[in-house]
């Protein structure tokens, strides 16, 4: 499942980029993906939002086998 999680960042990497920031796969456990936002997205406000309604929703798109995201 590690690769199908990355093969889904590279797609939502760019606009995370874009912005000065960038999203690291540390690690999938079960159905749980624990990622770590950094550059801008590290210590913006709107990580959070950014992380549940933006990545975990492609994610869960993508691979239904997906239960949640967690910021670590």
């Amino acid at each position: 499942m590690r690769e199908e999680v990355e093969k889904v960042l590279e797609k939502i990497r760019p606009a995370l980029q874009a912005d000065g920031g960038d999203v690291e796969l540390v690690d999938v456990e079960g159905g749980v993906v624990k990622l770590r936002l950094t550059g801008a997205c590290g210590g913006c406000p709107m990580a959070t939002l950014t992380l549940k309604n933006g990545i975990e929703a492609a994610l869960k798109q993508e691979i239904p086998s997906i239960e949640r995201v967690e910021s670590v």
